[in-house]
């Protein structure tokens, strides 16, 4: 699993022209899930995404994590974060997992962030066509695959 986090001020998500999701102070994560991913990589990414301290304390150091904060998380599916670009021009994703698999692991992280914040994730919806804005803070943007947790 793989999720590219940014520091935002602000983010929202569209489909065809209706926001589906927004949040202001938090994260916006572009989760990328590949066939090999399972229940321990949401636990562990979803306890690292509310964790991370990346947000500034009073001295402008990156001290506070988003539960600190009291931020709002915005989970984006983003299969093309497992392209392959070794061979031609045209990327493969043969390593991304197919939708039967990775719409109900996309649904538990979005569960257990829930229960981790304590509120609802904003979502965009797995599949679409998605407009995403956001305002990226610093900008702050960390890539984290839970095949390199050691």
């Amino acid at each position: 699993m793989r999720a590219v986090i940014q520091r935002v001020t602000e983010a929202s998500c569209k489909v065809d022209g209706k926001i589906t999701g927004q949040i202001r102070t938090g994260l916006l994560v572009l989760l990328g899930i590949e066939d090999s991913d399972g229940h321990e990589d949401i636990k562990w990414l979803a306890q690292k995404m509310v964790n991370m301290r990346i947000f500034s304390d009073d001295n402008g150091l990156m001290n506070k994590s988003l539960m600190d904060v009291d931020g709002g998380i915005l989970l984006i599916s983003q299969f093309t974060l497992f392209a392959q670009t070794k061979k031609g021009n045209r990327p493969g994703f043969t390593r991304a997992a197919k939708p039967e698999q990775a719409i109900p692991l996309y649904e538990q992280m979005l569960a257990e962030l829930n229960l981790l914040t304590g509120k609802k994730t904003a979502a965009g919806i797995f599949g679409a066509d998605m407009k995403i804005e956001l305002l990226n803070d610093g900008p702050v943007t960390i890539l984290v695959d839970t095949k390199n947790k050691e």
